[in-house]
This record gives C-alpha cells, structure tokens and sequence, in this order.
C-alpha cells in the first residue's frame, strides 16, 4: 500500500470508493501476532501466540477477561485492544447491575462494532488499529464473533487473525466440521494445531502461546501453561507415531525388485 492524495484523512473518499485510512487500519491487523478462535456447541476457545519484542523483554498480553462468560483475543495494537477490551468490561459490568443478568454476546459485539465504525467518521480520530475475536456463552449458545477496524463484525465457527493467519485458516476450513460436538480438550487441541500452523517451523511450546476457555458451566478461564506442554507433547508424539506407522505402509506396498534380464 503506498500513500497517495486521498489517504490523508480519514473521511475522504478515493474516486475508487474506498477510505484509505480504514484499510491501513485493517492492514495493521494483520501485522500483529496470530489469535484463533474456535467453537462448539458448549464451548469456545481462544488462542493466541506470545512474540516478544527481545529477548530482554516480556511478551505483551494478548487475550483479556471481559466476563465470567465473555473474553477476547486480539491482533494488531495492543494499547488499542487495551482500551477496547476495557470498554467492553465496563458494558458488561452496567447491563450487570441495571438488569441483574449478563450482557448477550450479539449485543456486546454491536456496541463494540458502533464505538469502532464513530471513528470512520470523524476526522479528528483515526480508526482501532486492532481485530478482536469475541467468544462468549449465552442463553442462545457459544459465539464467536470477528471485529474488524471498519466496524463490522462476522460470527464464525473459526477464524483466525494476525499475521500468518491464512495457513491456521486452511487447517481450521479442513476440521470446522467436526467442532460442533467436541468438547473444551478436544477443542484446544485443535487451537494448537492451529497456532501450529502459524509458526512455520518454530518449535511450540507451551510458553509461547497463551489459551482461553469458557463453556457451559465453565466460566471464562486461562488454561494453566502446564496443562498447555502436556497437551503439546501427547500431540508431538501421536504425530510421530503416525509418521512411523505410515512409512511401515509405504514399505510393506513397495513391490520386490525383480531380478535384471541378461
């Protein structure tokens, strides 16, 4: 993307009908570090990928708590999902208190989509540089909903945004399927095979990714770092197995060489 006379604000128009500002907004996006969300029909899971700037440095946060039913992950400007994730804490916390029941997933979602799309609008304000994935559990099921910069939002069954994002996005089009059973354990798996994906050949580990779940009956919680290398390992050495198991098959259907005519 290159700078041109109609990027200089926001509430310009190019004759292509297109708002620069809001794109570079959405391009920021995809900078920032991997998050997957996936769900059935009782739970949903976040996940997301722990990059620190150095090695002297600690990794910024990129899951946040909303409510005992509702969290997010981001990908793009932590300040900026740092102030959205508290915006939305505070929704809750007022619908809490007013209504005396949680906030409905659908209804948080527009709001954030609301405050996001003000700010395609005016010309002091740029827009959040930052996607959320919303996942949440209400009286009408588990959601999990995509916020662009542009405000709009997307329920998805999976999704995954940040960078490298489109090789978790393969994986999760091959086994979105299958979610819609499975349970919390059976669903972080997958994540990781997922945060997996985006690594392209770095080694995952259960410190360099951070996971989220909340379900029925299950409020929103972070899966201990633990519990995170165990399920990497029991998944490291069912793969090897499989490895094995199917080069025994290559050599048991490899023919036997026959002798060379004279």
């Amino acid at each position: 993307m290159f700078r041109n006379q109609y990027d200089t604000d926001v509430t310009t128009w190019s004759p292509a009908g297109r708002l620069f500002q809001v794109e570079y907004a959405m391009e920021a996006v995809k900078q920032g570090s991997a998050a997957i969300g996936l769900r059935s029909k009782t739970h949903v899971v976040l996940a997301s990928v722990n990059k620190a700037q150095s090695e002297l440095s600690s990794h910024q946060k990129k899951i946040f708590k909303v409510d005992d039913h509702v969290g997010v992950a981001i990908a793009g400007l932590t300040a900026d999902g740092r102030v959205l994730s508290r915006y939305l804490r505070s929704e809750c916390i007022n619908h809490g208190f007013v209504y005396e029941s949680p906030l409905p997933v659908s209804r948080l979602v527009v709001h954030l989509a609301d405050k996001a799309q003000v700010c395609t609008q005016r010309s002091w304000k740029r827009p959040y540089g930052v996607g959320l994935l919303v996942a949440g559990l209400d009286e009408s099921g588990a959601h999990l909903y995509y916020n662009c910069p542009s405000g709009n939002y997307f329920e998805y069954q999976a999704f995954a945004i940040g960078s490298r994002s489109q090789a978790a996005k393969t994986y999760l089009e091959r086994k979105f399927e299958t979610f819609t059973n499975y349970k919390g354990e059976e669903l972080i798996k997958d994540a990781l095979h997922a945060i997996k994906e985006t690594l392209q050949g770095e080694k995952l580990t259960g410190a360099i990714c951070t996971v989220a779940v909340v379900g029925v009956d299950e409020p929103f919680h972070f899966v201990d770092p633990k519990t995170i290398q165990e399920l990497i390992d029991s998944m490291e050495v069912k793969e090897e197995e499989a490895a094995v198991e199917q080069s025994d098959m290559q050599e048991d259907k490899s023919p036997d060489a026959a002798p060379m005519d004279i």
